[in-house]
């Protein structure tokens, strides 16, 4: 998971908000493994992925949506 802000987020096209979400997913996955093995320290991690996903997720919605009134 990259730490990039909503700034930077916003500026991304459709196709790459969506690499960054599998990214972040596979990432979440990562962390949920090791935490279940007991070799995550910082657990708040998690936290921070899921958030990251739902930010992704919010702002490709936004893009979808802002094409689709942009075609009418």
């Amino acid at each position: 998971m990259a730490n990039t802000t909503n700034a930077e987020l916003k500026e991304l096209g459709l196709a790459e908000l969506v690499e960054e979400l599998r990214a972040t997913k596979q990432e979440s996955l990562n962390l949920r493994f090791r935490n279940a093995t007991g070799q995550l320290e910082n657990v708040a991690a998690i936290k921070a992925a899921r958030r990251h996903i739902a930010r992704l997720n919010t702002l490709i919605r936004q893009q979808e949506i802002s094409a689709a009134e942009a075609g009418k």
